[in-house]
C-alpha cells in the first residue's frame, strides 16, 4: 500500500522528553479475555501495566454472548474439535496454530473454573455443553445462557486485580507504538497514550502485548461495542509490523434487524438449540443448501439468507425460537432485549440481517504469540495466529484470547535480561538505543513533528459515517472488484482530507485508524480474486489454489506478499 497511508508514522507531533513517563515491564493494551490473561501471566516475570480503552465492561469479551468451545466431554475427541475448525476455515488454517489452540483449550477452562467462573450445568451438575455453526459435537461452555463473555471478563479481571504487580488504567487510549526510529522493523518500546485526565503519556516497556480487539466499527452494520475501531490494527501497521488475512472479516448471520434497533447479536447458542431460520413464505430454506442446515459454518448461513432476501425481492428473514421451551430462562439477555421492541420469541417470530461481527486477519504472529517487530506480540481478535482461516469457527474466538494471552504473557519474558533484548533486537549483542541496565527502557529522544495542514476543516461525523456506510456497501458480505476499487479510490480521498490533520481526542484518532484499516481491508479483498470462507466475490464464485496463502501488509511495502499455509510466521520471527 502507497501514499498517504505509509506517510504517516505517528498520528500526533511530540517530543517525548517533555511529556509524562512511566516505566513497567511488559505493557498490555487492551482489556478482554486476550489483554487480562496475557497480564495475569506476565505478572510471573514482572510488573505490568493493562491499558484499556474505555471501562472495562464495555470490551468485545464482555459482550459476546456466545460461549468457549473447548473439549469437555469425554465423548469428545481433540481431534474432532481441530478437523471442525480446519472445515470451517476453509483451506486458509494454519494446522499447527489450530492444534495448539485446541490441545490447551480444556486446561485453561478448567484453569477458569478454578478461578471461579459459573458455566451452565445440567440437572446432574455436569456441564451443560450447547452446539453452534460448524461443530460436529456438543462442546460450547455457557454462562447464564447467552452472558459468557460477561462471566469470562468478570473472572479475569477478578484475577488480574487481585495479581501482584498488575495494574490497569481504564479509559487510556492508546494513540501510537513507540519505536526509536520511523523504519520497519524499528523495536517497540511502549506506548503513547492519552488519558482523559492525566493527558498525554509515554508508557516506556521491556515488551509490549497488543490486545486490543478487532474492527466491526469499520462497517455501518456491526454486532461489536463502539469501541472496535480497528486502533491495535493501525498503530501495529504504522510501528512496522506485517498485518495478515484483512480480507477476511466475518459476518455474523443473526443479529436483530428492526428500524430504529441497534444490530443487537442473537447468538449461535440460539441455533443450537434448535431455532430455525424461514424465509417470508415460512420455508426453511438452510435445510436446502446444507446438511447442518442452520448450523453450518457462519459463511454459509450469511450468504444463504442474503441470497434469500434477494431471491424473494426483498422483505425479511426470520428466526423461529416458538418451539424452543423455556426460552427465557436459557437466554434471558437476548429476551430482555426483544421485549424493548414487543417481542416473544415464545410467540414472534424474530427478524434478522447479518452483520459485521469478527476480523479475522490481523497483526501476524508466530506460535509464541510474536510479531515480526522486536518486541510486539499480539493476541486475540487483534492478531492473525493462523488458528481461524478463512472463517472462524463458533466459539472459538474466547479459546484463542485465553490460549495465545497466556503464551504472549509468558513468552514476553525473553525481553527481561539485557542479552536477551539485544539479540532480539540487533542481533549482534550491541544494546539498542535508549535501553538501560537491567533492560529498562529509557525515555529516549524520539520526535514526531507533523507540520499542520493547510486544508479546510471536515466534520469528522460525517467522514466517520461515510465511511461505515460505504465499507458496508462496498466492501460487505458480497463483493466485487468494480465496487473494491471504487471503495479504494474514497477512502484515499477522504484520507487527502483526514491524514493530514492533528487531532487532540479520540474522535480523531479513531477516524484516522479506520481510514488506514479499511483502506487495508479493501485493498486485501481485491487482491483476493477468490472466494473463500467469509469472502464472497461475485466475480470470482471459485476457490482458487493459487490464494490458498495468507496475504501479507507491511508499512513500506508496495502491496500483498503471499506466505503459505503453515509458514506464517516470517524470517524475521524464526
Amino acid at each position: 500500500m502507497d501514499g498517504l497511508f505509509e506517510q504517516r508514522r505517528y498520528l500526533i507531533p511530540f517530543r517525548s522528553s517533555l511529556l509524562p513517563q512511566i516505566f513497567t515491564d511488559t505493557l498490555v493494551i487492551g482489556g478482554g479475555v486476550a489483554g487480562l490473561r496475557a497480564a495475569v501471566a506476565a505478572s510471573e516475570h514482572g510488573e505490568v501495566i493493562v491499558l484499556s480503552k474505555g471501562d472495562l465492561k464495555n470490551t468485545n469479551t464482555s459482550w459476546a454472548q456466545g460461549g468457549i468451545a473447548s473439549v469437555m466431554d469425554p465423548a469428545d475427541t481433540l481431534e474432532g474439535h481441530v478437523q471442525d475448525t480446519l472445515v470451517a476455515g476453509a483451506g486458509g488454517c494454519d494446522p499447527a496454530a489450530v492444534r495448539l489452540v485446541v490441545d490447551h483449550g480444556p486446561r485453561l477452562m478448567r484453569e477458569l473454573f478454578a478461578w471461579g467462573m459459573k458455566a451452565d450445568t445440567d440437572a446432574a451438575g455436569q456441564l451443560d455443553l450447547g452446539r453452534e455453526g460448524g461443530h460436529n459435537h456438543s462442546r460450547i461452555v455457557h454462562a447464564n445462557g447467552d452472558e459468557t463473555g460477561r462471566e469470562v471478563q468478570r473472572v479475569l479481571l477478578a484475577k488480574a486485580r487481585a495479581t501482584s504487580g498488575v495494574r490497569i488504567f481504564e479509559n487510556c487510549f492508546a494513540l501510537d507504538l513507540i519505536t526509536p526510529t520511523a523504519e520497519p522493523g524499528s523495536p517497540v518500546m511502549g506506548a503513547i497514550t492519552h488519558h482523559p485526565k492525566h493527558g498525554l503519556q509515554m508508557i516506556w516497556a521491556k515488551a509490549t502485548i497488543l490486545a486490543s480487539g478487532g474492527a466491526g466499527v469499520l462497517f455501518r452494520e456491526t454486532t461489536n461495542p463502539p469501541l472496535a475501531t480497528a486502533d491495535g490494527l493501525a498503530m501495529a501497521y504504522r510501528a512496522g509490523a506485517t498485518l495478515a488475512d484483512m480480507a477476511y472479516m466475518q459476518f455474523h448471520p443473526t443479529t436483530l434487524y428492526l428500524a430504529g434497533a441497534s444490530r443487537a447479536l442473537i447468538t449461535e447458542a440460539v441455533r443450537g438449540a434448535g431455532a430455525h431460520l424461514l424465509d417470508n413464505s415460512g420455508h426453511r430454506f438452510m435445510q436446502d443448501v446444507h446438511p447442518l442446515a442452520e448450523l453450518a459454518p457462519r459463511d454459509v448461513v450469511s450468504q444463504a439468507i442474503v441470497r434469500r432476501i434477494a431471491h424473494q425481492g426483498g422483505g425479511s428473514v426470520y428466526l423461529d425460537c416458538r418451539h424452543i421451551k423455556d426460552f427465557a430462562t436459557h437466554f434471558p439477555g437476548i429476551a430482555r432485549l426483544l421485549k424493548r421492541f414487543d417481542l416473544d420469541a415464545a410467540k414472534d417470530l424474530i427478524p434478522i440481517h447479518p452483520a459485521a461481527h469478527y476480523m479475522v486477519g490481523g497483526v501476524k504472529t508466530d506460535l509464541h504469540g510474536r510479531t515480526d517487530v522486536p518486541g510486539l506480540y499480539a493476541a486475540g481478535e487483534a492478531a492473525c495466529t493462523g488458528l481461524h482461516g478463512a472463517n472462524r469457527l463458533a466459539s472459538n474466538s474466547l479459546l484463542e484470547g485465553l490460549v495465545f494471552g497466556e503464551i504472549a504473557g509468558r513468552q514476553a519474558a525473553e525481553m527481561r535480561g539485557d542479552a536477551a533484548v539485544a539479540k532480539a533486537m540487533n542481533g549482534n549483542g550491541a544494546k539498542p538505543a535508549g535501553w538501560t541496565g537491567g533492560a529498562r527502557p529509557a525515555p529516549v529522544g524520539i520526535v514526531s513533528d507533523i507540520r499542520p495542514s493547510d486544508r479546510g476543516e471536515l466534520d469528522l461525523t460525517d467522514v466517520r459515517s461515510s465511511v461505515r456506510s460505504a465499507m458496508w456497501k462496498n466492501v460487505g458480505l458480497e463483493r466485487t472488484g468494480q465496487k473494491l476499487a471504487s471503495q479504494i479510490e474514497m477512502l484515499d480521498f477522504w484520507a487527502r482530507y483526514t491524514l493530514d490533520k492533528i487531532f487532540d481526542e479520540p474522535l480523531g484518532w479513531e477516524t484516522q485508524n479506520m481510514l488506514l484499516v479499511g483502506a487495508l481491508v479493501a485493498r486485501a479483498a481485491l487482491w483476493r480474486e477468490e472466494s473463500r470462507g467469509c469472502h464472497l466475490r461475485l466475480d470470482h464464485p471459485e476457490t482458487r489454489e493459487a490464494f490458498r496463502v495468507h496475504d501479507c501488509w507491511r508499512r513500506g511495502q508496495m502491496g500483498a506478499k503471499a506466505a503459505p499455509i503453515g509458514e506464517l510466521a516470517a524470517e524475521a520471527i524464526k
